[in-house]
């Protein structure tokens, strides 16, 4: 049988045709064999067991009754109307009830017939009853092949009006699994499907549709997420390696004199032994002639800004400039403000540019570019405009990458005759697993130690019960001269939500903390930008003891005299924004404090979070917490993590077959980089395929 079975027309199936086609491919994008085939079950049933109303317990899970409908009526009107049954077996009876679908369902409950009825029992006013159970026929049962563990395939309501609800669309997957021998091609070579002990792929594909037990299961869907995160990897460090291996690039040969001078003249402290070791990485790649793209990680407060003025400075020394990009204005802001200041009586030229910078100042910036004056600009995405041309751009720095598109920074890379280095940093710690597939394509490195002298922050939860206590502490810090941020998450109140309000919640500091013997700033995204500095500048300067604000202090805000950070209804931030935001205390000598506020009502998740912040400082132990509890995808944004093609293979859950499929990638690389082996040749092909944007991988809905 010709593979091309697979492209036939879905309304060609048995128990199709043109009008239930037309439904599954609006409703789950099935418009071939292939396509169902690939929509794939997402949870078994046994159903070799068989219960009895009265086995029924109050921790009982799922379970499979034999019986008989002695009562069906529908209760209500309109979309508020549900379908109502009684089901009776010898030993008792249960209630069903369907609040969807009564159109359908009733027609198909019959008086006087066996039914197989299964579902999760749940007591209600002392009554057992059964929400949205399963049933079918004892005669329909009949009619198939015995198959104890049964597949549950998602569905919708306008399929399941039609009769495509999870039992029929296995009986048109039944329908299919004869004719598909020999028609699913094989995507891994044989010697990784022996070395890995794999199935084949239709084997773990036919099987998955119709097992014989749980471990073979395990076993077929190991095999398909094995796949999609291989070939990712794959897709990945070939990317990698034409930016770097193949793609030349400008070359640092020497360490020069601003080098020199600012390391003996000019280090504000002596560098950690993380910081001393991300240096000589990127040096080592500066000066081998090819493109350097490298991942700069490192907590809040690590010194990642220290590491790229000293890999800026080595660029200049060697005759070329540098763009530094941040997102925002406060960010490129600060960044302009630590390098001048760290660079002080030095002959290195520094300008900054923003959508703020006013036509006069914009042009001579762009003459200074030109004539190779200017050594490094810093600014946000004004960085790329088609009027910025760099004489001679052989660094890019690019802070907080995920916040900017591909086309974004494309434009930068452009402005060069040959691709300038990069150096991408982040003050987001990314777990491994994430790293691996979101910056698959880049070197990565970490600095893992804190300056010396750097207490850790303290961390304490307390409800709102405790605040007068909490009052209270925060007066004695500001007697020690020290200033607090208090830090809201909403600007207005939201009736939908039991959450104070940013102005409730000044106005009560500014009771607690009144004029003339305190001054309380406040700052939020709705302020127009001079209002909002000049508060920021009162806070920065000393002038106010307390700053109470949204999250617009997450990134941008360096006040070493801030020593205290609480954090308003904590319990409505993710993980990640809890640790930049206590990552704003904690920059003097001083011991640091951040105090999560929150009402008692506390949700699993939320907990989590708090007991997780309490706990470590770490970043990177809260980025792999922060995983675990919101997937890939909330983490990084759809941005990015929506482009992976990922639907079986879990980060969190397959953390160990990913570094596996990593492994094996960069070993098949490096004996063959190219994929140019005959027996890699499988592998060329997928490769092609994903990058036409034609990879058909298992589908999981």
């Amino acid at each position: 049988m010709s593979e091309n079975i697979l492209d036939t027309p879905i309304e060609f199936l048995k128990g199709v045709g043109p009008v239930r086609a037309d439904l599954l491919t609006k409703e789950l994008g099935i418009r071939n064999f292939r396509r169902l085939l690939f929509h794939l079950p997402f949870r078994y049933v046994d159903r070799s067991q068989f219960h009895q109303v009265s086995d029924i317990v109050s921790d009982a899970g799922f379970v499979q009754l034999k019986g008989e409908f002695t009562k069906v009526q529908e209760i209500g009107v309109g979309r508020k109307m549900r379908l109502s049954a009684v089901f009776e077996d010898e030993s008792g009876r249960i209630e069903c009830v369907w609040f969807k679908g009564a159109k359908w369902i009733k027609p198909k409950i019959h008086y006087g017939k066996t039914y197989i009825l299964y579902g999760k029992p749940s007591l209600y006013k002392n009554t057992w009853n059964i929400t949205h159970p399963d049933f079918e026929s004892m005669d329909a049962r009949r009619g198939r092949p015995e198959q104890p563990l049964q597949p549950v395939y998602s569905s919708t309501e306008k399929l399941s009006g039609k009769g495509l609800h999870t039992n029929g669309l296995m009986k048109l997957i039944q329908n299919l699994l004869p004719q598909v021998n020999g028609g699913v091609p094989e995507t891994l070579p044989q010697w990784l499907i022996d070395k890995m002990k794999f199935p084949a792929r239709e084997k773990a594909i036919l099987g998955l549709h119709a097992p014989t037990d749980l471990k073979s299961i395990e076993a077929f869907r190991t095999r398909l997420k094995f796949e999609e995160l291989f070939f990712l990897q794959l897709v990945l460090l070939l990317k990698k390696n034409q930016q770097t291996i193949e793609l030349p690039g400008v070359r640092f040969e020497r360490v020069g004199e601003k080098f020199n001078q600012f390391y003996a003249e000019k280090l504000p402290f002596e560098l950690t032994n993380a910081q001393k070791r991300v240096i000589k990485e990127i040096r080592g790649d500066v000066n081998t002639g090819r493109h350097m793209s490298r991942l700069l990680q490192g907590d809040v407060g690590s010194g990642k800004t220290i590491v790229a003025l000293i890999c800026a400075l080595i660029a200049i020394d060697n005759g070329f400039q540098v763009a530094l990009m941040a997102p925002t204005e406060i960010l490129a802001t600060q960044h302009m403000e630590s390098f001048t200041k760290m660079l002080e009586g030095m002959d290195v030229n520094v300008a900054l540019l923003t959508g703020s910078v006013k036509t006069a100042a914009r042009k001579e910036i762009h003459s200074a570019l030109e004539d190779g004056s200017l050594d490094i600009l810093i600014g946000t995405h004004a960085l790329i405009e088609p009027k910025v041309k760099f004489q001679n751009l052989g660094l890019a720095i690019v802070d907080e990458q995920h916040r900017f598109g591909v086309a974004q920074r494309a434009k930068l890379w452009k402005k060069a005759a040959l691709a300038p280095h990069v150096l991408v940093m982040t003050a987001t710690p990314i777990p491994r697993t994430l790293a691996m597939t979101v910056y698959g394509d880049l070197d990565v490195s970490v600095i893992d130690e804190l300056p010396p002298g750097r207490k850790e922050i303290r961390t304490v939860h307390r409800f709102d019960k405790s605040r007068l206590k909490v009052f209270q502490f925060i007066r004695d810090e500001i007697a020690k001269g020290r200033q607090i941020y208090v830090v809201y998450p909403l600007i207005e109140e939201s009736q939908a939500m039991d959450y104070k309000d940013l102005m409730d919640g000044y106005e009560s500091v500014t009771r607690a903390f009144p004029a003339p013997d305190y001054r309380v700033s406040i700052v939020h995204g709705k302020m127009k930008p001079e209002d909002k500095d000049f508060e920021m500048r009162q806070f920065a300067e000393g002038k106010s003891q307390i700053l109470v604000a949204t999250t617009v202090i997450e990134v941008g805000v360096n006040v070493p005299n801030a020593s205290v950070m609480v954090i308003e209804s904590s319990e409505r931030f993710g993980l990640s924004q809890l640790h930049q935001l206590r990552g704003r205390v904690g920059r003097g000598a001083e011991q640091s404090y951040c105090i999560l506020m929150t009402g008692e009502k506390l949700s699993n998740d939320a907990r989590t979070r708090l007991e997780t912040m309490c706990r470590t400082n770490d970043g990177f132990e809260i980025a792999e917490v922060d995983l675990d509890l919101r997937g890939p995808g909330d983490l990084m944004g759809t941005q990015q993590s929506g482009d992976l093609p990922l639907d079986l293979a879990d980060l969190v859950k397959d953390k160990q077959l990913l570094v596996t499929a990593r492994h094996i990638a960069e070993q098949v690389l490096e004996e063959d980089p190219h994929l140019d082996a005959d027996q890699n040749r499988l592998l060329k092909e997928g490769v092609k395929r994903i990058r036409r944007g034609k990879q058909d991988w298992s589908r999981i809905s």
